[in-house]
């Protein structure tokens, strides 16, 4: 148990703040323009800087979903947001909207800024490169196929894949295409998202549909490993998580179908596996990982995958989950739940309004929040450790 004793203490603050409440019923808090929300949460645990209405709701729909994660420029402090009503944001610190793009389908990912440019990943197919301060396109580069993942700036390229499992690299500085990398999608079903590549040491590590993850050489995009993860089958093979490397050279990733792994990162040969269905997201904390997907958020041990507690969402299915302050907050569609990473426990959940489907943006304290109700929140976490 050496390892949950260093799990402890590492994250151990997160639990001993009084501010976050004791275990039972979590509470509920509400969009603080709404007149009927609930209750607002203690200004002991958060506080909300400022809130900017970014979408027109059109009439009669239903269950509005922002899948986009917000992004953060640390020069101009500007904030990029991408809604589904096609349209890209850029916003000031304190909350005002200066640039807008419209590119005329909704996202199904946010941009990645990169020295002053967002590179925004279209549904329509286009990747756009932005000016932060001003909105100017700098360039764009048409892939013909939507673009489902953060790009990942790198080794001087764009990486971004589209919902048709390929991968694009293009060059950062003028949108020209340098490769691509494409793997055919099984027959059967597949689940929504793509798996957003890991660059290390001018590799890209990248999951696809089909089960499989491939490791990739940046220069060329020539193949130096790959390896099915998900057996055989046709349906609901999908290696949508982001991959994760630690120091010493492992590889953590997930298989929908196959569950969690930890490989080697120069061979792909398996270190173990956990043979747990229906991860869709991961994260790496030290020497924890954290799953979110069908029905639960779980942690596990990165040395041999063993688990360590299981937060049941009901039917619900958590999205990316992002660290701020000592605090795991997990996307759960109806709400935002901030989730005590040594015990599992939900100690607080907070619906803005038509809830929050989106990963939130975390810079130090300040996390930037965009509703299903294409609300854009910049809130302060108080109290907890980072």
């Amino acid at each position: 148990m050496k390892q949950l004793t260093w799990w402890k203490r590492w994250v151990g603050g997160a639990a001993a703040v009084g501010l976050l409440g004791a275990c039972g019923s979590v509470p509920l808090y509400g969009n603080p323009e709404l007149p009927r929300a609930p209750r607002q949460p203690p200004v002991s645990f958060f506080e909300i800087d400022w809130w900017t209405p970014l979408v027109k709701p059109p009439l009669l729909e239903y269950a509005p979903r922002e899948f986009a994660s917000p992004a953060f420029d640390p020069d101009s402090r500007h904030v990029v947001a991408l809604t589904r009503d096609g349209i890209a944001r850029g916003l000031t610190p304190d909350g005002k909207v200066v640039w807008s793009v419209e590119t005329g389908i909704r996202f199904n990912a946010g941009a990645a800024v990169h020295n002053g440019v967002a590179y925004v990943p279209g549904g329509n197919g286009i990747l756009y490169a932005i000016d932060v301060r001003t909105g100017a396109v700098k360039w764009k580069y048409t892939a013909g196929e939507s673009l489902a993942t953060v790009p990942v700036v790198a080794d001087g390229l764009v990486l971004v894949v589209s919902e048709s499992d390929t991968l694009f690299a293009v060059k950062a500085d003028d949108g020209q295409w340098a490769w691509q990398y494409r793997r055919d999608p099984p027959s059967g079903f597949t689940i929504h998202g793509a798996c957003r590549p890991l660059v290390h040491e001018e590799t890209a590590y990248v999951g696809f549909s089909d089960g499989y993850l491939v490791a990739l050489k940046t220069s060329d995009g020539s193949v130096t490993w790959e390896k099915s993860l998900s057996g055989g089958g046709t349906e609901f093979l999908d290696v949508d998580t982001t991959p994760v490397l630690d120091e010493a050279g492992h590889l953590y990733v997930a298989s929908y179908k196959g569950g969690l792994y930890a490989l080697e990162a120069e061979s792909g040969d398996v270190v173990w596996n956990t043979a747990v269905e229906g991860i869709t997201s991961l994260l790496a904390r030290g020497q924890v990982l954290f799953t979110s997907g069908d029905g639960r958020v779980e942690a596990f041990l990165g040395e041999n995958g063993k688990r360590i507690w299981t937060l049941k969402l009901g039917e619900r299915s958590g999205y990316s989950p992002v660290f701020a302050r000592g605090m795991l907050l997990v996307p759960i569609q109806r709400a935002l739940l901030f989730v005590d990473p040594v015990t599992g426990q939900s100690r607080l959940s907070w619906n803005p309004g038509d809830g929050i489907s989106a990963t939130p943006y975390v810079q130090g304290s300040k996390v930037f929040v965009l509703s299903n109700n294409g609300y854009l929140y910049s809130m302060d976490i108080l109290g907890t450790h980072g």
